[in-house]
């Protein structure tokens, strides 16, 4: 059914467009109703306006608290025209219908991500007449049109155009599952802000607000449909919130996944630092003064597996850079059995113009290969209050996220043979690596550069025996790192056949002892952090 468009009433705190609009639709012979500083804005710009107080007989009182929630107002927006006892209602107490409104919310997110916002502020700027209008227009969309971003309103007034001032009820079906979703995420804001200021985690029910992002080729398969979805309140620097630089093919789940794994072990270090992940696992993780040596040492780990992984970085992409990068495979690739090289995303903070043409021209893979742009990685602004969530059938598992990283004052040495300062650069290295990994997890690092993974086996002593066939001779020397304890002195054993000079693992294991006097007997260093990193 379409309806014509008489009556709109106009209420919005963000007013991008909204003088235009206003404008529109009174050259199509709509009386606009409105409010405060919206009135203004539109009465400025020579369009008539009649004010709420003049509809409801009651002025806006108690700081604009009260203006809006009356019966003239909702009265409007709820009756059903073609039930009787409503039109009935709605002719004896002289409330005309309204047919459109446009109303969008309270900055309230925007407020409380501002330094200083205290409780009282966070809790002015709570919306109540808006969600009750958006509510009131939404439910009754058969004859009510809700504008709730400005986003909407070319699209409305195109209908209006094509359609002698009517809308039809596909339009205002669409409108309105907008508008339900706008307030269900408004709510959850102001819910996750109070839970925070109450220090409750883990409240009786949670909701998380997600906006889509963008629709995906498909999911893990093509046989599954996926999506990216945005946290809505999310400002930490991160691939979810990265631009995607123009060109190359659209970005897929799997990518998605990867590169945030990528990323996120990037930004654990503060000097230069490079890594390459491969089906969610780093096969190449170095640190290094020179952010091109440290990509030069990051590949090397695996060149193998470096084939269509992701690359990360922590610094900005120059052209130097991009241009060891492109030609991996030639430089340092194919002397060490590669079979070739190209990547599927490339992650930087910043990229030169010359690194983006590089990457586009030098090689034909540069053409297709994604280019994620985060901007400038603030640790101050870690979101600890984000939820690290997991999926089940049937719910959803959340904890706090994993943030702990080289705690240097929380170290003990066990061992009598204590790590040199060289070889603590290298477990800390191997340390923070295998936070990364799936467990069961060992890593090898040599030369502050990984060389060697054991990832997602069921038992410890078989991820150890991956990674030392993985690093080879570059076992000899090397830190290795464990995510969790030894429960038996077996991988000491091993570690010492391979040549590993020092461990860093949690500790807290009923036989620490045996494996303290195993590492001892072995001649290893070993130190303990007091903490574990399963990443299932």
């Amino acid at each position: 059914m379409d309806v014509k468009i008489q009556r709109a009433l106009i209420s919005v705190s963000d007013k991008t467009g909204v003088v235009e609009f206003a404008k529109e639709l009174s050259a199509m012979g709509v009386t606009i109703i409105s409010t405060g500083g919206t009135a203004k804005a539109i009465s400025a710009a020579g369009i008539d306006v009649v004010s709420v107080e003049s509809v409801t007989g009651f002025p806006e009182m108690m700081n604009g608290r009260v203006k809006t929630l009356h019966p003239k107002i909702h009265g409007g927006l709820l009756g059903l025209r073609d039930n009787a006892e409503h039109a009935a209602a709605m002719k004896a107490h002289q409330i005309e219908p309204i047919d459109l409104v446009c109303v969008n919310l309270y900055p309230f997110e925007q407020t409380v991500a501002k330094a200083g916002c205290t409780l009282e502020e966070a809790i002015e700027n709570i919306d109540i007449g808006g969600p009750s209008m958006v509510r009131s227009a939404a439910k009754n969309n058969k004859f009510v049109t809700i504008v709730t971003n400005a986003a909407q309103y070319d699209t409305v007034l195109a209908e209006m155009k094509a359609n002698n001032g009517a809308t039809n009820q596909a339009l205002r079906t669409e409108l309105a599952r907008a508008a339900f979703s706008l307030t269900a995420s408004y709510d959850v804001a102001i819910s996750k802000y109070l839970n925070a200021q109450a220090q409750d985690m883990f409240p009786d029910r949670i909701s998380i607000a997600l906006v889509k992002d963008q629709e995906l080729r498909y999911g893990e398969n093509p046989h599954q449909k996926g999506a990216f979805y945005k946290l809505a309140d999310s400002r930490e620097v991160s691939v979810g919130n990265a631009k995607l630089l123009e060109g190359g093919t659209p970005i897929s789940f799997n990518n998605l996944m990867d590169s945030n794994a990528a990323f996120e072990l990037c930004k654990e270090f503060e000097e230069p630092a490079a890594v390459v992940v491969k089906h969610m696992n780093p096969c190449g993780c170095a640190i290094d003064e020179d952010i091109t040596k440290a990509y030069e040492k990051a590949y090397l780990g695996d060149v193998v597996s470096a084939f269509g992984g992701i690359v990360a970085i922590n610094r900005n992409m120059d052209k130097e850079l991009a241009t060891v990068i492109m030609e991996s495979y030639a430089r340092f690739g194919k002397a060490h059995g590669a079979a070739g090289f190209f990547a599927e995303v490339i992650i930087a903070p910043s990229y030169d113009e010359e690194a983006v043409e590089t990457i586009r021209n030098l090689k034909a893979w540069g053409q297709r290969v994604r280019l994620l742009e985060t901007g400038p990685i603030d640790r101050t602004k870690k979101d600890t209050k984000e939820f690290d969530v997991r999926c089940m059938v049937g719910g959803l598992l959340l904890q706090q996220r994993d943030l702990i990283g080289w705690e240097k004052d929380a170290l003990t040495f066990p061992t009598t043979l204590k790590p040199t300062d060289e070889q603590l650069e290298d477990l800390r290295l191997a340390w923070i690596t295998a936070k990364h990994v799936k467990s069961n997890t060992i890593t090898l690092v040599n030369g502050k550069k990984l060389v060697g993974v054991g990832a997602g086996q069921m038992n410890r002593v078989e991820s150890g025996l991956i990674s030392f066939k993985m690093a080879g001779p570059m076992a000899k020397g090397a830190a290795m790192g464990s995510d969790a304890f030894f429960p038996f002195p077996d991988n000491i054993e091993n570690a010492a056949k391979a040549g590993v000079a020092c461990i860093v693992q949690p500790g807290g294991s009923k036989k620490d002892e045996e494996v303290i006097a195993k590492a001892d007997e072995l001649g290893i260093a070993m130190v303990f952090t007091g903490k574990r990193h399963f990443k299932h």
